[in-house]
């Protein structure tokens, strides 16, 4: 759920370089609310793409997760996605388009953004540019110029996250 806009953000960027299908995404699910809780508009969260070749949904995943940031609900679909991560291994796309369905989005149109590609490109171009900048499982989270590796462990991800964005903040004398 990329934000192509050339304008700088006036507020800090925290990254998050995810596959809706892996199960360390789901386990991050309650650190990403808890900062989105914590630090509300004064933290961008961006979603970014990083489909797995091991996992045999995430891209299709990926392309039904911006076609609902066109229909205006990127982030609940996503977590709803996250948090029934076994339902889409078992289910494939129909589980997508299911989850369309139960948000109350158009659920016909997820099914045609699959079959026609719509989003592939914004999908690549977040894989791309994870990969460049050195992304190789995900959760990744990217703030401040740091990149963080969540795929391995996570354990104190959040408070480190937490300490670059105060570090930020403070730095714009938020």
């Amino acid at each position: 759920m990329s934000d192509s806009s050339p304008a700088r953000s006036a507020v800090p960027v925290l990254d998050v370089w995810c596959e809706l299908q892996c199960p360390d995404c789901h386990t991050a699910l309650d650190d990403l609310r808890a900062l989105r809780a914590r630090y509300g508009d004064r933290l961008e969260l961006r979603l970014r793409h990083f489909p797995l070749e091991k996992h045999k949904h995430s891209f299709a995943a990926a392309q039904a997760a911006e076609e609902a940031v066109a229909q205006g609900q990127g982030w609940p679909y996503a977590e709803a996605v996250l948090a029934r991560v076994a339902e889409l291994d078992r289910k494939g796309e129909a589980f997508l388009v299911e989850v369309a369905r139960e948000l109350g989005l158009d659920a016909e149109e997820f099914d045609t953004a699959l079959i026609d590609g719509r989003h592939i490109l914004i999908v690549d171009a977040d894989q791309a540019e994870g990969k460049a900048i050195g992304v190789t499982g995900t959760p990744t989270y990217v703030i401040g110029g740091e990149r963080l590796d969540g795929g391995k462990s996570q354990e104190g991800l959040r408070e480190r996250v937490e300490r670059i964005a105060d570090r930020l903040l403070a730095e714009a004398g938020d």
